[in-house]
């Protein structure tokens, strides 16, 4: 059901798609007895949470929030009598980590991986013209044989316990909208698209998939609403006259009008928002429609107050505007793919964006942000289990691709954040990712992966895969801090000339790099943790990449606080935000805008 789960869920002439967001019934499955007591009929209880949301946040119980196993939801939804003849679906845009569905009692799919969609196909025992029971259990437990990877220990009192390899909070739930759908049979499931600019005109190379035999047409409408272009057959070429090209916070985006016909008779239509654009990366350069672009913005997460990793539209719209009142560009949604509405924020906006897979963990380490440069080895693909683990990552780098393909925000995909890379069994790993992301991409854009500290030049095995280098890198926070930045300093620039030695002819860009920082702390002379150190902090780094021509762009870590597994090093989750948890900028944030504001695109051109 790959082909079906992929395209956004949109009402056109031929299909119906109705958001199912609102409070469900909600139950813990503490003793892991939901399947044998048959909850796939009705769950328990009569309490109630919204989705999309996370669970965790909205209790003031603890074991709640910490819950590691089984949780259900269940709710009614009403089928029209009007949609029968069509195929209906249950669409989910993502189910944190894996999840099994219930209609009418008959499970009809199951999923694992928590940030990308899949569809249940309720079209053979759907009750029309009456309410049909939804019954769906999704479980959180970490493994480490899938994507973010982690563990799942048992505590003295019996009570399960998620460990994390990864530095953000394991929010779970339906964390995103759900979707009942009416589809016709004969419909289309996929399209790609490529761009070729010719003079002041364009090309676009379709293949459009469908699920029959009759005729497709495609229609490109401009932002006035006129027809700039159209084509016949399920592969072609539309040819656009003096074509708008989709910028750098400058978007234009036309209108795709795919259709099936049957004589004069719609069969289906399915429409998106398209930018003409092209993306290559040339010697050191990373060109946008063949100019250089200089990367400004952040690593982000999908993460607020009270509803955690669920999607927020009103969040969405101020992070934004703060992208845009400070100066950026671009982001990563580090550490998975992000709701769907954010891909089409930024395609509006003119933002770029690295995609990057939920493959993060994959070091085994409570505290990876404490040991990234400490030399630690852990053999992770080295492990019995580590073929279980590349099938799933490949599927996710698989259901990544189709999904997003089509943005024109997209520019580059992250395949995997802060692995272990210093073991040659990396390697055969590494190439299997890197050559399936390239395979399945039409457009081939750039791959990257983003390099943990023991990535260093002398121990990295796994660099040249990337057409981009992206470093994580924290001189002067987990290495020399406070007083002894000067030596961070000196390091920073030592790791660069190592870089610099091997000629790698690559852009390279930082995917992190950042300070813990209080929003209340003051203090002259600075300390760590002090706005003032920030301050520091990122004057010392970006004279580090300023010195480098072949740095090409820096995403600060992080856009917003976030949260965090609890521990000592950490208070009340990440605070290395340019922003608060609640979008409100600390100091740093203008030292930021200032800057960004004066480096132009092409800068280090």
């Amino acid at each position: 059901m790959l082909e079906y789960s992929m395209l956004y869920p949109r009402t056109t002439p031929s299909r119906r798609a109705i958001a199912m967001n609102g409070m469900w019934k909600f139950h813990l499955d503490e003793k892991g007895e939901g399947e044998q007591s048959g909850w796939n009929d009705g769950i328990p209880g009569d309490d109630m949470i919204p989705v999309p949301a996370s669970f965790q946040d909205f209790y003031t119980d603890k074991d709640i929030r910490e819950f590691a196993g089984d949780v259900w939801y269940e709710t009614e939804i009403f089928v029209p009598g009007e949609w029968e003849g069509k195929a209906i679906w249950l669409r989910f845009g993502a189910a944190t980590h894996r999840a099994a569905v219930y209609v009418n009692g008959m499970k009809l799919a199951e999923h694992e991986g928590g940030f990308l969609p899949f569809v249940a196909d309720m079209t053979e025992i759907v009750r029309y013209n009456a309410n049909n029971k939804v019954v769906v259990r999704v479980n959180n437990e970490l493994t480490e044989t899938n994507i973010p990877c982690g563990k799942t220990i048992t505590l003295a009192d019996g009570k399960k316990m998620n460990k994390p390899y990864f530095d953000f909070f394991n929010y779970s739930g339906l964390q995103r909208t759900v979707h009942l759908m009416a589809v016709p049979k004969e419909a289309v499931y996929d399209f790609d698209l490529t761009y070729k600019l010719c003079g002041a005109d364009a090309e676009i190379t379709y293949s459009v998939k469908t699920t029959g035999e009759h005729p497709v047409s495609l229609t490109l409408y401009d932002a006035e609403g006129g027809i700039a272009a159209q084509a016949e057959g399920h592969e072609g070429v539309l040819h656009v006259h003096d074509a708008h090209l989709w910028q750098v916070r400058n978007a234009y985006l036309y209108r795709l009008v795919i259709q099936i016909t049957d004589d004069t008779q719609i069969v289906d239509e399915y429409e998106q928002e398209i930018g003409i654009r092209t993306v290559e990366v040339k010697d050191t350069q990373i060109l946008l429609n063949g100019s250089p672009v200089y990367l400004r913005g952040f690593g982000k997460h999908e993460d607020s107050d009270v509803v955690g990793r669920g999607f927020n539209i009103g969040v969405m719209k101020r992070d934004f505007e703060l992208m845009k009142w400070i100066g950026a560009n671009s982001f990563r949604t580090s550490h998975y793919p992000y709701s769907e509405e954010i891909y089409q924020m930024a395609d509006r906006e003119g933002f770029l964006i690295i995609d990057e897979v939920p493959a993060v963990g994959l070091f085994e380490s409570m505290m990876n942000f404490a040991e990234a440069s400490t030399g630690k080895k852990t053999a992770f693909f080295e492990k019995e289990t580590t073929p279980v683990l590349l099938k799933a990552h490949l599927k996710a780098v698989e259901e990544m691709i189709i999904r997003d393909k089509n943005h024109p925000c997209v520019v580059a995909w992250s395949l995997l954040n802060e692995p272990e890379t210093t073991n040659e069994a990396a390697v055969p790993y590494f190439k299997e990712i890197f050559d399936r992301a390239l395979e399945l991409d039409p457009q081939k854009r750039p791959r990257t992966f983003a390099l943990i500290m023991n990535s260093r030049p002398d121990t990295c095995r796994c660099y040249q895969f990337s057409d981009i280098v992206a470093l994580n890198r924290y001189y002067g926070w987990y290495v020399s801090g406070g007083y002894e930045i000067a030596d961070a300093e000196m390091m920073f620039r030592k790791e660069m000339d190592g870089w610099a030695a091997l000629n790698l002819n690559k852009p390279f860009i930082f995917t992190e790099y950042g300070a813990d920082t209080l929003g209340s702390e003051h203090k002259l002379p600075s300390v760590m943790w002090s706005q003032e150190y920030q301050d520091e902090y990122l004057k010392m780094t970006h004279g580090v990449f300023d010195a480098y021509d072949f740095v090409k762009g820096e995403q600060i870590w992080n856009f917003a606080d976030f949260q965090t597994t609890e521990g000592i090093l950490r208070v009340n989750g990440n605070k290395k935000g340019v922003f608060t948890r609640q979008r409100q900028p600390k100091d740093v944030a203008y030292l930021l805008k200032d800057r960004w504001e004066s480096l132009p695109l092409d800068y280090k051109k």
